[in-house]
């Protein structure tokens, strides 16, 4: 088996295409999972069960860079894209993520063109960006075994970037017209806090600004996202446009089926809906 089987690879150059970024250009919606639980046996069983793309969150889940790699290193052999979530935008952080073989980022709390760009600027090399050099003995080069490595790169990186304030709304077509930028995730927890509607992202108001935001994110000719883990909602943005969702969290998918397995047989009702997650 070739490295990342599945992902268009050969023994003879082993440069990793980015279907996902491919998809996304395509417009053929992409359908995720969200993994909180840091551990690379949930990841790897996870991306045999048929999601297009899983999603390492470094932001609320106890993931470090170690962690990330071993889940990446756990879901290489499978279809399944993984897309990396760093805590916070940061360009040294970025480089790291990078060099351990991400190449799709989410980049949380993007609130201007300005910060868009910049995250853009992170994931190329010079002139067209400002990343470090440094794969010649790191796992995204397969330690130089990529031909031509360094000139390859850029074409492969996909930058998604999450709008999660009442400021990124307001700049949204700027940040979905910053080129580099793939995507624009919407994140309906913090969305919902920022307007005034804190653990409601089903407010008619947060489901409003979030349905003009998905036809803002198409207009600009990029791909919007978004996580909702009820199925009615996450149907509800893919009609409107969205292109990648993920439609549910790990840990939640957990808790809620332990919970229900046990309420059938020791009684008591069975698991709440969960709240939001993002």
């Amino acid at each position: 088996m070739s490295f990342d089987e599945g992902r268009h690879t050969t023994e003879t150059d082993p440069m990793i295409t980015n279907t996902f970024k491919q998809a996304l250009k395509d417009g053929r919606p992409q359908i995720g999972l969200w993994t909180s639980l840091a551990d690379p046996l949930v990841a790897e069983a996870l991306a045999t069960t048929g999601f297009d793309w899983l999603l390492i969150d470094g932001e609320h889940a106890p993931n470090d860079l170690r962690s990330v790699l071993a889940q990446l290193q756990a879901v290489a052999p499978h279809p399944t894209h993984p897309i990396v979530r760093p805590p916070i935008g940061d360009v040294a952080l970025i480089k790291q993520y990078l060099e351990i073989g991400a190449q799709t980022l989410l980049i949380p709390m993007v609130d201007s063109a300005e910060q868009a760009a910049r995250m853009v600027a992170a994931t190329r090399y010079p002139p067209r960006g400002i990343r470090g050099v440094g794969s010649a003995a790191a796992r995204s080069s397969r330690w130089s075994g990529v031909p031509h490595y360094l000139h390859r790169a850029d074409d492969e990186m996909c930058v998604l970037v999450q709008v999660e304030t009442k400021a990124g709304l307001a700049n949204l077509a700027e940040i979905a017209a910053v080129d580099g930028v793939d995507g624009v995730f919407f994140g309906p927890a913090d969305l919902s806090a920022s307007m005034g509607f804190l653990g409601q992202p089903a407010h008619p108001d947060v489901v409003a600004a979030m349905t003009q935001g998905v036809a803002t994110v198409r207009a600009a000719g990029k791909a919007p996202g978004i996580l909702m883990t009820d199925n009615k909602a996450s149907q509800y943005y893919l009609d409107r446009g969205a292109l990648f969702v993920a439609v549910g969290v790990d840990a939640m998918l957990l808790v809620k089926a332990a919970k229900d397995l046990a309420a059938a047989f020791k009684g008591g009702a069975a698991s709440a809906a969960p709240a939001s997650y993002a």
